[in-house]
């Protein structure tokens, strides 16, 4: 299953489960994302051509990051712009995330290994703003609120 959460009809995130499994290529980012999302499944034997990539100038305003859960629970509190808490999701092993935009926070429920994947080089303290959490009483888990298959 895919996830799309979205604030005001702004995306925020995309949240491939681990349940999804369809052949072929499957982009889910629009173009204009500094980050693009795909899944790929292909058969046994299939070649993709040798290839090298062009250098090609580009323009990053917002880090974008991308999390792939490989094992644990982790909960996403997604905020708007405005660092207003929204509602949270909880990720576990094998899911995926692209972080696209507003704010977000997390707390590990189980133990996480994840590994992510942004924009670099990291900026340090520049790269971000940090705001308080939504306090505990606060957290709502949502169900998919837009998916597709």
């Amino acid at each position: 299953m895919i996830e799309f959460v979205e604030d005001s009809g702004e995306l925020l995130a995309i949240i491939i489960r681990s349940s999804f499994d369809e052949p072929g290529v499957h982009f889910f980012t629009p173009d204009e994302f500094s980050q693009q999302l795909a899944f790929m499944r292909r058969p046994e034997e299939e070649e993709i051509d040798a290839h090298v990539h062009n250098s090609i100038p580009r323009e990053v305003e917002y880090t974008q990051e991308v999390l792939f859960i490989r094992r644990g629970k982790l909960r996403v509190d997604f905020y708007s712009e405005d660092r207003e808490y929204l509602h949270s999701r909880v990720l576990t092993d094998r899911d995926v995330i692209l972080l696209a935009s507003g704010g977000h926070g997390f707390e590990v429920l189980e133990e996480v290994e994840m590994i992510e994947v942004k924009q670099g080089p990291y900026a340090g303290e520049n790269d971000k703003t940090r705001f308080d959490s939504a306090s505990p009483d606060e957290i709502e888990i949502c169900e998919t609120i837009r998916s597709s298959q």
